[in-house]
């Protein structure tokens, strides 16, 4: 018996809220973000590090930096 439209339950997807800064943007990383990119750098391409500089100097933490540029630009 065929499946009717009227009868499927009807399933709405929520979408996850986009992730917010959780700093002010500032002009440069802090001392902190500087030195954890050093060693970071050297794991990840040249194009996700500088998603993720651009993105701590929108005020994103370091790990809501990785997470976006993993999605965005990959390893």
């Amino acid at each position: 018996m065929p499946y009717h439209s009227s009868d499927k339950p009807k399933t709405t997807r929520k979408e996850k809220p986009k992730e917010k800064p959780l700093n002010k943007p500032r002009k440069d990383l802090t001392k902190l973000q500087k030195e954890f990119m050093k060693e970071h750098k050297k794991k990840h391409s040249k194009a996700h590090n500088e998603e993720m500089i651009k993105l701590m100097k929108q005020g994103y933490c370091i790990q809501q930096a990785h997470k976006i540029a993993m999605k965005t630009k990959g390893k």
